[in-house]
């Protein structure tokens, strides 16, 4: 059967594998997505070959674990699902000149490589699609925190929110740990939405867990006086802390959302954190304190946004690798020259030694 659609005759079978197909957008006023959930289908609800692409690529995959055309080693669904399903993604948030919304991507169910599936930025980042023709899904900043790339993040992340999260929500009260929480794992994601690789999404509540984390060595400073072996906690926090640090250099994880978290989680800590304060200087002093750390914390969750929107990324990322490459070069120069110096020091010293080894053969031959 062959439809006469907006973009020329179409036979319904062709519209899950398409690559030129455009589906129209339901409008983004409130009384019409209204009438669409609730109403008739008329002209502003989903056009008809629409429905049928929707039911088609509702059922993806066919699993709820990728396994084609790669396979998720954390147990879950492929990029594209995550994705389509609220993951942090830089093009589906804003603009990206070597990202354009008309790129064509594998969809959802597709389970080729190369793609034999493919959708555009647009029909992929789904959500009602993109207002005026612009991507500007903010809300990508707030969904990760509750999306997970598989059941193995899924069940590391509950573990320690069970544990860590938990010890940290008894310490501070329900509404301060929400406050933490959700600031950090935010920032976490601005932060690598500034920072990280444009083209790859990220989820996962890492970001607001290395908030508890930061919450944590912030009571064990604070409290270090009445802490029971301190320094024993120091070592297991600084253990936690390179630990999750250095998993966020493996392949498919994102290190910036947990640096941003962390910075986070001191400041918002610093000013929420309940502190034991002997005496009233030391209670006004700290009030200061509080006062700078939430200023502090609000500044940079402003500049980021603000750089966001208006840097494009890949100009931050090219930055941060010359930054990168002129650090290791100082450093590379740094230990040949620190080498070179020892080396010619070490000369130095056996010549010496030598000098003063025939000096003494000498004159104990002329004793002799």
């Amino acid at each position: 059967m062959v439809e006469e659609t907006p973009y020329g005759q179409r036979s319904f079978l062709d519209f899950g594998y398409s690559e030129d197909f455009r589906p129209q957008l339901r409008p983004h006023s409130t009384a019409s997505r209204l009438k669409s959930y609730l109403g008739p289908h008329e002209q502003w609800s989903y056009p008809l070959e629409h429905q049928i692409l929707a039911k088609r690529r509702g059922k993806e995959q066919g699993t709820p674990f990728s396994m084609k055309p790669y396979v998720n080693p954390l147990l879950g669904p492929s990029q594209a699902s995550l994705i389509s399903g609220g993951a942090r993604f830089v093009p589906c948030m804003r603009l990206v000149e070597e990202v354009p919304i008309d790129m064509m991507l594998g969809c959802t169910n597709n389970t080729s490589d190369p793609p034999s599936v493919l959708c555009t930025i647009e029909e992929l980042c789904g959500h009602g699609g993109f207002k005026n023709g612009k991507p500007n899904q903010w809300w990508r900043f707030i969904i990760p925190i509750f999306c997970h790339a598989g059941i193995v993040h899924l069940m590391v992340n509950m573990f320690v929110q069970c544990t860590v999260a938990a010890h940290v929500e008894l310490e501070v009260g329900s509404v301060a740990f929400i406050i933490i929480y959700f600031s950090a794992g935010i920032f976490g994601n601005i932060l690598g939405g500034n920072f990280a690789l444009v083209g790859l999404p990220s989820v996962g509540a890492s970001g607001a867990i290395f908030g508890t984390v930061g919450c944590m060595w912030v009571d064990l400073i604070a409290h270090w006086r009445y802490e029971h072996r301190p320094s024993q906690k120091l070592l297991m926090l600084g253990f936690e802390l390179f630990f999750g640090i250095a998993l966020g250099f493996l392949p498919g994880t994102d290190n910036f959302a947990h640096i941003g978290g962390f910075l986070l989680g001191l400041l918002s800590s610093i000013a929420l954190y309940p502190i034991i304060s002997e005496t009233q200087k030391h209670a006004k002093c700290f009030m200061v304190v509080r006062g700078v750390a939430a200023m502090l914390g609000v500044m940079l969750i402003v500049v980021l946004l603000n750089n966001f929107y208006t840097r494009n990324p890949y100009s931050e990322l090219e930055s941060l690798r010359q930054t990168s490459s002129s650090f290791v070069q100082y450093t590379s120069s740094l230990m040949l020259h620190i080498a070179i110096d020892r080396g010619f020091n070490q000369f130095r010293l056996i010549h010496r030694n030598s000098q003063v080894e025939t000096i003494t053969s000498k004159f104990q031959d002329y004793n002799a």
